[in-house]
């Protein structure tokens, strides 16, 4: 199901940017560029009559939206998409823009399945949709039609995808890929627009060498490579102007999961926390990569953060993410034999989580490691009952089998 959850995103979902970046390229396939200090702005190359993408006006308020909305200061980055909304008020621009406010709500609390946003999410997309369409057929915003159209559909599909509506979001999909040629023969080498052919590449060679039952879909669609999809997307997280936090958080997703690499994964979410220090979200992408990679001190204290920051009420602090952070937590707690401070840590993830339906990974886990905690504690009854609740829940990483032992070990010990 994962594999064919990825390639519904990343091969239909990503189609606005991908043939759109594939034209007017001069870099090389082969070499490579890594993560620098900065993910700083750089120039906007695209040259195309009349595209609201060459004023320079917008181009300000842009930089400065993206730098509130990635440290998730949405009330501010609100502010000036409101200003780009007064001088542009029949551009498909700005319910895009209004849009991405709503995306980054949504990100971090994916874990939980929460859609109490997707409604005014997917309403913004079809304004989009229906103001590119309104000006089509001006030449004077041909391209920009066309490009935030597909864009629409690109980001309507890749939240589709994540709620599983497969047959919605291909379709989607297949509504970008009716543009993508006409975007493809616009100027746009630029590194922002190496973003979606950079994810495309990648993906197309990874997903199914990793999950071989996807590979005849991708009879379909071009070949990829994987090398030169990574070298677009270092080239996109260095150099862009729009997608470099995009691009270096997919960077760090494949160094974590694709091609576990624990120096780049650190690297480049190091950088997009070095950024955007108010981004919670890259902020727990951080933690995680210390503590698999066994860096638990570090782990510890970016996780710490986290936590004192929902307690001081600072924003982008939703519980999702909270309630990872104390997992984790938890989990340290539990290595040093703080058995205490772990079982606190593991019930406040608990109830961090309990006003969501889903069963997230994280509720799962928490409730797994409460048990081992529990036991551990002499407190048998409540540990047996926490292992009998993980068998009710859905199943991640052995979750199940995990919980059966416990309870097995658990009776060989009264025998």
């Amino acid at each position: 199901m994962y594999g064919r959850h990825i390639l519904i995103y990343l091969c239909l979902t990503f189609a606005p940017l991908v043939v759109a970046a594939q034209s007017g390229t001069s870099e090389n396939s082969g070499g490579a560029v890594r993560a620098g200090t900065t993910l700083a702005s750089r120039a906007w190359e695209v040259k195309v009559e009349g595209s609201i993408l060459n004023d320079p006006q917008l181009l300000i308020l842009a930089d400065e939206a993206l730098e509130d909305l990635y440290n998730m200061r949405f009330s501010a980055a609100d502010s000036v998409f409101d200003l780009v909304a007064g001088l542009y008020p029949r551009h498909p621009i700005v319910p895009f823009l209004k849009s991405l406010t709503l995306w980054w709500k949504i990100l971090p609390t994916l874990s939980v399945n929460d859609t109490s946003g997707d409604e005014a999410f997917l309403r913004e997309m079809a304004r989009v949709i229906e103001f590119s369409e309104a000006v089509e057929d001006d030449p004077r915003y041909a391209f920009d039609a066309k490009f935030f159209k597909t864009a629409a559909h690109g980001f309507r599909g890749r939240l589709l995808s994540d709620r599983k509506e497969w047959l919605a979001a291909a379709q989607d999909g297949k509504q970008a890929l009716d543009h993508i040629f006409e975007l493809a023969a616009a100027d746009t080498a630029n590194a922002d627009l190496l973003f979606g052919i950079g994810a495309y590449d990648y993906f197309a060679q990874a997903v199914p060498e990793k999950y071989p039952i996807v590979s005849p879909l991708m009879f379909f669609f071009p070949d990829g490579d994987k090398e030169r999809g990574l070298w677009r997307l270092e080239r996109a997280a260095t150099d862009g102007r729009f997608v470099a936090a995009e691009a270096a958080y997919f960077l760090t997703q494949i160094h974590t999961v694709f091609e576990p690499n624990f120096r780049l994964a650190l690297e480049w979410s190091s950088l997009l926390v070095s950024r955007y220090p108010g981004n919670v979200l890259f902020r727990v992408l951080l933690g995680r990569i210390q503590f698999r990679w066994g860096q638990t001190r570090a782990a510890e204290i970016t996780f710490q953060r986290v936590a004192s920051g929902y307690e001081r009420g600072e924003s982008g602090h939703v519980k999702p993410l909270v309630s990872q952070a104390h997992y984790y937590l938890g989990r340290n707690a539990l290595r040093l034999d703080s058995v205490d401070v772990a079982l606190t840590h593991f019930e406040t993830a608990l109830d961090l989580e309990s006003e969501y339906s889903h069963d997230s990974l994280f509720r799962v886990m928490a409730t797994l490691y409460k048990g081992i905690t529990l036991e551990a504690s002499g407190r048998e009854p409540e540990a047996r009952h926490a292992f009998g609740r993980v068998l009710s829940m859905r199943e991640y990483a052995s979750s199940h089998q995990r919980a059966r032992e416990q309870l097995n070990l658990m009776t060989e010990g009264n025998d």
